[in-house]
């Protein structure tokens, strides 16, 4: 049974955050709000933590799994190479809605499912999933649904999303969230930066800052 926190409550918040940062550390599973959803999140270097993360979703290790962040200085651990393309989108977007996609560090003792190569980064905006990271590091996450179930945003919508989340050890409920769009994300891996998807962050804006922008159809 999974332990949940209303993190209305202050005391409530810090236990929960507690357990929850402890749980990741671990190798368990956590759920907490990350801007558009509720996710479900574990370590990222986890290669066990990551399996479970999948199997709560209903995916394989064919599906590819992004990693939130706590800070932009993060992220040069994490890719091949920083480029200033690469950092004008985090210093434009970030903490936000823009996710980069950006060619793995090769160094990296780590497996996020069929992603080719490459790795999905974000730093949220949300206060509490910041809180989180900033204790635990990198995480995997993936929306708190399963597949066909919309993005969850309560607590409510996650179980019913899951159903059965007895492997789900802890989470952080912050509430109903409102109804926004999810991250746009940019492939950064080419000489010309790519729009997978536009999200509330939408292709004009990323342009102004880019200069050149391949929109997918």
């Amino acid at each position: 049974m999974s332990a949940i926190f209303d993190c209305a409550n202050e005391l409530e918040r810090e236990r929960g955050l507690a357990l929850a940062v402890a749980v990741l550390k671990r190798g368990g599973l956590a759920a907490f709000a990350a801007d558009s959803s509720y996710a479900l999140a574990c370590d990222a270097f986890d290669r066990s933590a990551v399996a479970e993360l999948l199997k709560a979703k209903g995916r394989d290790s064919r599906t590819p799994v992004s990693v939130l962040v706590p800070s932009a200085t993060t992220v040069g651990g994490l890719v091949h190479q920083v480029t200033d393309t690469m950092t004008a989108v985090v210093e434009a977007f970030w903490p936000g809605d823009v996710t980069i996609v950006a060619r793995s560090a090769g160094s990296l003792a780590w497996d996020l499912g069929d992603t080719g190569g490459t790795v999905s980064i974000r730093m949220p905006l949300a206060e509490l999933a910041q809180d989180v990271l900033i204790r635990t590091g990198p995480l995997a996450v993936m929306s708190a649904n399963r597949i066909g179930m919309p993005a969850p945003l309560s607590v409510a919508e996650l179980v019913t999303g899951l159903g059965e989340i007895a492997e789900l050890d802890v989470i952080l409920d912050t509430g109903t969230l409102d109804q926004r769009a999810p991250s746009s994300i940019v492939d950064l891996t080419g000489e010309r930066p790519r729009l997978l998807r536009e999200g509330s962050v939408t292709a004009d804006q990323l342009l102004v800052v880019l200069g050149d922008l391949e929109v997918l159809e």
